[in-house]
């Protein structure tokens, strides 16, 4: 599929209507170089240091942890709304246990910059491809008490990783597609 390069805020709306809706696809390599797509819910865009910046949230209990861990790298993958399915399954289902891409019929395309190892979901309408540049693990000293007991109750406080966006690009007809699926 033909993409286009864009400038990494363009679909900064489109990001928040799926982070808010059912999620984006987060995907890093595991230590075996198998792409895993894990469904997101939070993540931000900005200028950080000068720089374009992608944060996301993992906790280390998921697969994704060791997996981003390991790669320093990642890409963050716009859905349509016609895989809200496949969407749902990365988000319930384990690495450990499920080659996603195989089970929802994703394809890993190779970065396009070529800087980072992880690949993007061709099936996905935009891409922001980033190389982490840094993290901080978040604790309860450090969140509102409010926080800490509404996402945290049980523990397992997530790492937030700083990526920066070294490429974003899209399938051409992403606008179109995102507003009628």
């Amino acid at each position: 599929m033909e993409r286009i390069d864009v400038l990494y805020d363009r679909y900064f709306s489109q990001l928040s209507a799926a982070l808010e809706s059912g999620g984006a696809l987060l995907v890093s390599l595991d230590e075996d170089n198998r792409p895993n797509a894990m469904t997101i819910g939070w993540a931000q865009l900005g200028i950080i240091w000068g720089k374009p910046i992608c944060t996301v949230l993992v906790r280390p209990s998921r697969y994704t942890y060791g997996c981003c861990n390991a790669t320093e790298d990642f890409t963050v993958n716009i859905p349509y709304g016609s895989q809200n399915e496949e969407v749902l399954f990365c988000g319930t289902r384990s690495g450990r246990d499920y080659d996603k891409f195989a089970e929802c019929g994703f394809s890993a395309s190779p970065a396009r910059t070529g800087a980072i190892a992880s690949p993007f979901i061709t099936e996905c309408g935009v891409a922001w491809e980033c190389k982490t540049v840094g993290y901080s693990d978040l604790t309860p000293d450090n969140l509102a008490s409010e926080i800490t007991e509404s996402a945290y109750p049980g523990g397992d406080f997530h790492r937030v990783y700083f990526g920066e966006i070294l490429a974003c690009h899209a399938d051409p007809d992403f606008e179109r597609r995102f507003n009628s699926e």
